[in-house]
């Protein structure tokens, strides 16, 4: 076990090696640079800045530097945030991303399991049907549909939350309206997966022959559900849990840029946009090692519950 969970560390390693390799290559074969903005200012100016953040230097002296910089774990300065570094803006942005995940994937849990339960015990009625479709239409629209109007309905029209922006961190009882846009447009094709995989799930372990048997012993409807279904039901959307919440951190990056949410999404576009480096190879790489390190150990977690895959 412990030379299979050596091994991941050693594969996990390389990945993440090679995804700042790639990323590091594709932002420079990019064209335009980090000042092309400048283009006002006099090109002593120009050149005095492409040398003070080392982009006078050979590319492949550039890469050593910045691999470096990663061993000391410093991810460099920014070029379109010149009084932070990328550490800085790394460490105000994740837990704001994670906040919002979070609290999208458990909006998503509490609704979408009770749905998905309701539509298995109708199954093939009409709430059923209705629910599924509800849940279709909510899963193929994509968030930068959703958001908006979200925006329309609850900012514009009702005039109930804010459109955008962020909680001044002043402790106001009012901060907490900022969230709740962003966090439901995060949920809801979460929600109707969830809700989906549940329903799937649940049908499949009450048609099973197990259940059928209790059946026939005269166990109570309750009783099949709540002490012999609903636990190896659940066991689907265990294994899906840890991939949504990766996708639900580190995916928000358009949300965060329709809301202004100042996670490490926005930075990521604003970092993109403007060719800041150092800022896109950041947050790729605080993204990358998350979704390795949350693969590491679900497939240490699987070693340790099954024994076959120790062999």
């Amino acid at each position: 076990m412990m030379r299979k969970l050596l091994l991941r560390l050693c594969g996990a390693a390389l990945t993440l090696w090679l995804l700042v390799t790639l990323c590091f290559v594709l932002l420079h074969a990019a064209p335009g640079g980090p000042f092309d903005a400048e283009k006002s200012a006099p090109p002593e100016v120009v050149a005095h800045l492409a040398a003070l953040y080392h982009l006078d230097q050979p590319l492949w002296r550039q890469y050593l530097d910045y691999l470096a910089q990663l061993s000391h774990g410093d991810l460099g300065p920014s070029f379109q945030y010149p009084d932070f570094s990328v550490n800085e803006l790394v460490a105000q942005g994740l837990p704001i991303s994670c906040l919002t995940g979070g609290l999208a994937l458990l909006l998503a849990l509490l609704v979408g399991v009770p749905l998905g339960t309701i539509a298995a015990l109708r199954h093939q009625h009409m709430s059923d049907r209705l629910l599924m479709a509800i849940a279709s239409i909510s899963q193929a629209l994509p968030k930068f549909v959703i958001a908006p109007l979200l925006i329309l309905l609850f900012a514009v029209k009702l005039h109930w939350l804010p459109a955008g922006g962020w909680a001044s961190g002043d402790g106001s009882s009012g901060n907490w309206r900022y969230v709740v846009l962003p966090v439901i447009a995060l949920a809801l094709p979460n929600l109707a997966y969830c809700a989906r995989l549940m329903r799937a799930s649940l049908i499949e372990v009450l048609q099973s022959d197990y259940l059928r048997a209790a059946r026939s012993r005269g166990f109570g409807e309750a009783r099949l559900l709540f002490v012999h279904a609903f636990k190896p039901a659940l066991l689907p959307l265990i294994g899906w849990l840890s991939p949504a919440l990766i996708a639900v951190v580190t995916g928000s990056a358009v949300v965060e840029q329709i809301f202004g949410t100042p996670g490490i999404g926005r930075y990521f576009v604003q970092g993109a946009l403007n060719r800041d480096y150092t800022l896109v190879l950041g947050v790729v790489l605080v993204a990358g090692a998350m979704v390795i390190a949350v693969n590491v150990l679900v497939d240490g977690f699987r070693l340790w519950l099954d024994p076959r895959q120790r062999e």
